[in-house]
């Protein structure tokens, strides 16, 4: 069967867009955050009683950055490719805040309504991301982290994903004893170990779905800029 053609450059779009909506939609459940963004949100609820101006998005931003700054410690290398990677988290954040500001106007309540944002939330995350791995756009540093240190250690990438999240999931945790004290969960909830678990093979199967049906090429001559 013939595969249409899917571009690079709006597998980039279509993926912050969605990737933001999922964060936005799992933070509406209350049933736990994504792992990716936990840390983040956690941020983000701390010194926003300090801050008021502290956004979730720009919490999303600032972690980011410093995650980038570990990646490049651990390659031992920097490519400017890693910039544009910032650039995609502050896109990213904004896409963020204003995804939140949307799902709040949704006024879901109730444990049926909280499951379907939950549900929907965890899914947007792994196609999202499945649409991000297939672009040259440098993606958030998130995803450029599983892509670089999968590629040096020559590991499986959806296995390296797998492990990152949970990892994730545990500093989280730590993150939320921390600022709130032992035994009070905020962000990590029963919902963010669901999502640890299966988020890595959720993207394998969606990643796989797209490439069976979809060619991905690029619209544009860009990419040598991002090499």
């Amino acid at each position: 069967m013939k595969r249409r053609t899917f571009y690079t450059e709006l597998a980039y779009i279509l993926g912050l867009i969605v990737l933001a909506f999922s964060a936005a939609l799992m933070e509406a459940s209350d049933l736990g955050v994504s792992m990716i963004v936990a840390p983040a949100y956690l941020l983000h609820l701390k010194l926003s009683q300090t801050f008021a101006f502290f956004t979730f998005g720009m919490a999303e931003y600032t972690l980011q950055a410093a995650l980038l700054i570990v990646m490049v410690m651990v390659l031992g290398r920097f490519r400017l490719y890693y910039l544009f990677s910032f650039i995609t988290a502050v896109l990213y954040g904004l896409l963020l805040d204003g995804s939140m500001a949307i799902v709040a106007l949704l006024g879901m309540s109730g444990m049926a309504g909280r499951i379907t944002c939950f549900t929907a939330g965890v899914i947007c995350c792994a196609v999202g991301v499945s649409l991000l791995f297939h672009t040259y756009i440098a993606p958030e540093v998130y995803e450029l982290f599983v892509k670089e240190i999968a590629a040096k250690y020559g590991r499986n990438i959806n296995r390296v994903k797998t492990a990152y999240d949970c990892i994730s999931c545990l500093i989280a945790v730590g993150m939320s004893f921390a600022f709130f004290g032992l035994g009070h969960f905020e962000g990590v909830k029963i919902g963010t170990v669901l999502c640890a678990l299966v988020n890595g093979a959720l993207i394998g199967f969606f990643s796989g779905a797209f490439e069976g049906k979809f060619e991905f090429k690029d619209a544009t001559k860009l990419r040598k800029y991002f090499e």
